[in-house]
C-alpha cells in the first residue's frame, strides 16, 4: 500500500470515528433529555435542543460532523478551490472560516490537506475569508504565504502533516480535498 493510500485509509477511518462519536453524543443527549422529560424536569431549552438535533440528523447521516456551533463536511475527493466552494454553497454551507485556535485544531485532525475559505481576491494584496471578513488571526506555515516560484497562489489550504502544520497558499486551480462549514446557531 502506498503512503498516499495509507493516508486516505487513515483519514477515512478517522472521519468514520468522528461520525460515530457524534452519533453517540447525540444519542446520549436524547436519552438524557427523554429521561428528564419523563420525570417532569423538562424545560424549554431541552425542547429546543431536541428540535435542533432532530433537524441535524440528515446532516449526520450524510457524514457531517458537529463541532461547537457548526457542522463540517470533509470531501472524499479533490477539486479546485472554486469547484470546492461551489459544492459547499450547494449544501447551504461554505468553505470553512477558521475563527479560533480550537477550530484550527479541529480542522487539523483530519490529517489531510484541505481547502479552507481563505483567499486573496484579484487586485487585492490582503487575504479575506469567504464571508467577507478580513484575516486577523493566522496559522501560516513558516515562510508562507509565498507565491512559490513566482506562481500566483491566491487560495489557502490547511496542511496537517507531522512537522508541517498550518496554512499554505496554493494556486486556486490545484486540486485538493476541502472542508465545508455550516453554521447552525
Amino acid at each position: 500500500m502506498t503512503g498516499r493510500n495509507l493516508q486516505r485509509v487513515v483519514a477515512v477511518s478517522f472521519g468514520l470515528l468522528c461520525v460515530l462519536q457524534a452519533l453517540l453524543n447525540v444519542s446520549l443527549r436524547l436519552i438524557l433529555y427523554n429521561q428528564a422529560a419523563n420525570q417532569g424536569n423538562c424545560c424549554n431549552s431541552t425542547t429546543e435542543e431536541r428540535s435542533i438535533l432532530h433537524k441535524l440528523d440528515p446532516y449526520f447521516q450524510d457524514g457531517w460532523i458537529l463541532f461547537q456551533t457548526s457542522l463540517y463536511y470533509i470531501s472524499p475527493e479533490e477539486n479546485t478551490w472554486g469547484l470546492s466552494r461551489d459544492f459547499c454553497l450547494q449544501k447551504d454551507a461554505d468553505l470553512t472560516v477558521i475563527n479560533s485556535k480550537a477550530e484550527q485544531n479541529f480542522a487539523g485532525k483530519f490529517k489531510r490537506a484541505v481547502w479552507i475559505g481563505l483567499m486573496e481576491p484579484e487586485n487585492d494584496s490582503r487575504f479575506r475569508w469567504v464571508d467577507g471578513t478580513p484575516l486577523t488571526e493566522s496559522y501560516w506555515i513558516q515562510g508562507e504565504p509565498n507565491n512559490y516560484h513566482g506562481i500566483e497562489e491566491d487560495c489557502v489550504e490547511l496542511v496537517s502533516e507531522v512537522g508541517r502544520e498550518g496554512w499554505n497558499d496554493l494556486n486556486c486551480s490545484s486540486k485538493n480535498f476541502f472542508l465545508c462549514e455550516k453554521k447552525i446557531i
